[in-house]
C-alpha cells in the first residue's frame, strides 16, 4: 500500500516517467500502470476452490473432531495424540 502510494506520488506530483519509476522501484511498467489506474489497490479473488486432493477424504473426519472439541470444557485442550489414523 506504501508503496502503491509512492509510485503515484513519483508520477503524478514529481512528473517522473513510468519507466524511471519502474527501475527506481523495482517494479514492472506493467504494474506501475496498475497502480496508477485505481487509487486503492484491488484485492485478490479466488476464480476456483482450492483443490485438497489429499486431505478431502478426511474432512468429515477433520470437521466431527473439531466438533466434538467444542463440546469439550475449555480447560481441555483438543490433544495431538486422538487416535484416528
Amino acid at each position: 500500500m506504501e508503496v502503491c502510494a509512492r509510485v503515484r506520488r513519483a508520477v503524478q506530483v514529481d512528473g517522473m516517467s513510468v519507466r524511471r519509476v519502474a527501475r527506481g522501484f523495482s517494479v514492472s511498467r506493467k504494474t506501475i500502470r496498475k497502480m496508477l489506474a485505481f487509487s486503492v489497490p484491488p484485492g485478490y479473488q479466488r476464480k476456483k476452490p482450492v483443490k485438497r486432493p489429499r486431505l478431502g477424504p478426511w474432512l468429515g473426519v477433520v470437521d466431527q473432531i473439531l466438533e466434538e472439541d467444542e463440546s469439550q470444557p475449555k480447560k481441555q485442550p483438543l490433544a495431538a495424540a486422538r487416535g484416528v489414523a
